[in-house]
């Protein structure tokens, strides 16, 4: 089995270019009254998540092109779907998400997102058999070949919206600076968020947000369909971006690279396009050795009543966790919390709203009370 020894440390992180106009993380009062606890071990684990028709499962992507599932908490033997002949791995390559349709129970259809050996970026559609135990790797349909630059800002994240399109996310292709001012460019998919309707025969991908550097993990609150995005920066600023559901769907600008975070990136004015959005938080790269945000979900399971309506993400680098709350537009109590995920690549719900992390050092945790 082909080896990469990391994801995203090195290929995140930019030349830093100290900004002025953001103001540093708000860091609150901690809380011990949660915490992540360490559930599975697999190999390189880059998402998790599952269907809300399969209470007790969990489905977890491995970079190397496997999708595994445990079942109440054990892993099974047999993978789910197996890529690893058609996925490029290294640098942000690999298999990078799964989503399953919103009517999954009836269709059996889901979604992956991976890098194919050509390097280039590939959304398909798959069918699992009628025991939902495995793919069927026969009715795989692509919808979507992006072409890429290189190896990094691939963006990688899938989720269907409240708009029951399947959302794309797509990094600016390159390393740093987007020379080629591509996530402003309207007439490329490159530093784009994507919808596809993915029942039409042929889906066409629309522009649902520019400006974006490299996307790597974006979520909707379950409860209201609001969206979340954890954009990584080139340099001293991490951002936290949010769209409220009245919004989702209209043509959102959010500014990379005239701007990063809130403040100014280049000397011009960002593309008219759409409505120019600012982040929500930043966090920047002076402490702990942080280096680039992982984006993740609003809690709404039952298990842990502390975080109920918590944004949770976190920090590749440095593995620390901040949580937050959305009200009127604006963050407020914003809490880094007492524990930390080392290697932290992603964060993932289940079918009831629990939410769990995964790190690149081969573990997958829970959050529990």
């Amino acid at each position: 089995m082909r080896h990469v020894a990391a994801l995203l440390a090195a290929s995140f992180v930019g030349a830093v270019v100290v900004l002025a106009g953001a103001a540093p993380p708000r860091v609150e009062a901690r809380t011990g009254s949660y915490r992540f606890r360490p559930i599975l071990e697999v190999y390189t684990p880059l998402h998790v998540t599952a269907p809300r028709s399969a209470p007790g499962k969990l489905f977890v992507v491995q970079q190397d092109g496997l999708v595994r599932v445990a079942v109440n908490g054990r892993l099974q033997p047999k993978p789910f779907l197996d890529l690893r002949r058609l996925v490029a791995i290294g640098d942000e390559q690999g298999l990078l998400s799964i989503a399953f349709h919103p009517n999954y129970a009836a269709n059996r259809r889901f979604y992956v997102d991976y890098t194919g050996t050509d390097g280039h970026t590939r959304v398909v559609e798959y069918r699992a058999n009628s025991a939902g135990t495995t793919a069927v790797a026969s009715t795989a349909r692509r919808l979507l070949l992006v072409r890429q630059p290189g190896p990094r800002h691939n963006g990688g994240q899938l989720a269907f919206g409240p708009d029951r399109r399947l959302w794309v996310s797509l990094g600016d292709g390159e390393c740093c600076d987007d020379p080629q001012n591509r996530a402003q460019d309207t007439s490329q998919l490159l530093g784009k968020l994507l919808r596809l309707d993915v029942d039409a025969r042929v889906p066409t991908p629309q522009l649902a947000a520019l400006g974006l550097r490299n996307p790597w993990r974006f979520s909707f609150d379950r409860a209201n369909g609001d969206l979340y995005i954890g954009d990584v920066g080139a340099g001293l600023w991490e951002e936290v971006d949010y769209v409220p559901r009245a919004q989702v769907g209209q043509l959102t600008n959010f500014g990379w690279d005239a701007w990063e975070g809130r403040a100014v990136k280049e000397d011009k004015a960002p593309n008219p396009a759409g409505r120019l959005v600012f982040p929500i938080e930043v966090y920047d790269h002076e402490h702990d050795g942080s280096c680039s945000v992982t984006g993740g979900f609003v809690y709404r399971g039952s298990t842990v009543r502390a975080a109920v309506g918590r944004y949770f993400y976190g920090d590749y680098c440095s593995g620390v966790i901040w949580s937050l709350r959305v009200k009127g537009g604006v963050a407020g109590d914003v809490r880094r919390e007492p524990f930390r995920v080392p290697g932290l690549s992603s964060f993932g719900e289940d079918s009831r709203g629990e939410l769990y992390a995964t790190s690149l050092g081969g573990q997958v945790y829970k959050l529990v009370p």
